[in-house]
């Protein structure tokens, strides 16, 4: 960065703190990871330069030869990765993909069967304070008492409300969901059938966990998080309903596409292709499980009854009597960064809510395995345990930053 050291040395000054800050800390925020170097090369590219509305030989502006070849190698290698019969690399990010794809099938006050967010939904499968509940009308399904989702139930609300659509995945809900099941009452009731899979496309993508493109109409997910990729949006669907999804995209909801990003997600989709991915994959899910363990055996109450994919969501508050806001704070001095978080129907406020969710993809991405993985909870425990004590937190902190060492993110930081 000697350009920009000289330049503008606040902004490198910042860069280089944020650097030490991932290196010498433990990422275990779920929706969080680490890109590779040739990621983040391609994601500051001169691609970011070119204008280029509209789609492979079918653009508004000249000099497109190059942006199209890109946005082609990402598309065959999204198709190779997730077997869709059409993929559109182009949305901005998670939210604006999921925009997209209500647009393209749904009309304005349309009903949407989607996944309560206390329960593990996510903001824009309908939450009241977001733009998408102010167009559709969402009904919100919940989880039950042992945390697994109740499908005959579910096909009961489907079939009283007869949604236009009817909506999977999550942001904190810890479960395999039962693919099938969403796409039977789905088409039972004529309803459109979409899946969130954000959080979990680098483990679809690794073959961790299976695969639900096969299953839905409409598949949206960010390129980040466990797909390890650039911050961006991504959309997979049956070919009947291509031609809508593009027309959402461009030009019903945004303009040119962000090239740099693109070629980003064609790096970090041609190493999802490699096979060393696949054994990524596997540890994330090896590493949750030992998570959701030992965090047991401390007594610590796990939502919906466990993990099956690469985060846990914990219930602090009933737990150890700290708010979510409270273990956040406490665990930020020593090092370990995770989110507070709702649990399902959770009478505390959003911004000081009951839980935390911890997830494993940056650490696993950093070479951690399980017995990295039991320190890290003994100096979760230890931590919330002494969250008053600046002299144990620094103690612990030092031993968080030992171990990091051991596994770098990047070589080199400057």
């Amino acid at each position: 960065m000697k350009h920009l050291k000289q330049q503008d040395p606040a902004v490198y000054e910042a860069i280089r703190g944020e650097i030490k800050r991932q290196q010498e800390g433990m990422e275990l925020i779920a929706s969080e990871n680490y890109v590779s170097e040739a990621v983040l090369e391609a994601l500051g590219s001169a691609f970011t330069n070119k204008y280029s509305e509209g789609y492979p030989a079918k653009r508004y502006y000249g000099g497109q030869t190059y942006t199209d070849i890109i946005e082609n190698i990402a598309i065959e290698r999204a198709k190779k990765l997730f077997g869709a019969e059409h993929i559109n690399v182009q949305p901005l990010s998670g939210a604006p993909a999921n925009m997209i794809a209500y647009s393209a099938v749904l009309q304005p006050g349309d009903k949407v069967l989607g996944m309560d967010l206390s329960h593990g939904g996510h903001l824009t499968h309908g939450h009241p304070v977001t733009l998408s509940a102010k167009i559709y009308n969402f009904i919100r399904y919940k989880t039950e008492k042992n945390g697994k989702i109740n499908y005959k139930k579910l096909e009961e609300m489907a079939l009283q409300e007869k949604p236009k659509m009817i909506l999977a995945g999550f942001s904190a809900y810890t479960r395999q969901l039962d693919y099938q099941k969403f796409r039977d009452i789905a088409k039972k009731v004529g309803a459109v059938s979409m899946i969130d899979i954000a959080h979990i496309a680098g483990l679809i993508a690794g073959k961790a966990i299976p695969n639900p493109v096969p299953y839905f109409d409409i598949v949206t997910t960010t390129t980040h998080k466990t797909l390890r990729g650039p911050r961006g949006g991504m959309i997979m669907c049956r070919e009947k309903y291509a031609e809508a999804i593009d027309k959402a995209c461009f030009p019903g909801f945004q303009g040119g596409p962000h090239m740099h990003q693109i070629a980003a997600l064609a790096v970090c989709l041609g190493e999802a292709l490699k096979p060393d991915f696949q054994d990524y994959a596997r540890q994330i899910i090896k590493n949750a499980k030992v998570l959701e363990t030992e965090l047991k055996k401390y007594h610590y109450k796990i939502m919906f009854g466990g993990t099956d994919n690469h985060m846990v969501l914990v219930d602090v508050y009933n737990s150890i009597g700290l708010t979510g806001k409270e273990a956040e704070i406490a665990l930020d001095k020593v090092g370990i960064t995770l989110n507070k978080n709702v649990i399902p129907d959770d009478p505390r406020p959003p911004l000081d809510p009951s839980g935390i969710r911890i997830g494993v993809p940056a650490v696993t991405t950093r070479g951690m395995k399980e017995k990295e993985i039991k320190m890290i909870v003994h100096w979760i425990v230890d931590a919330l345990k002494n969250y008053n004590n600046d002299n144990k937190l620094e103690s612990i902190r030092q031993e968080v930053i030992a171990l990091c060492k051991k596994f770098p993110v990047y070589e080199k930081t400057s």
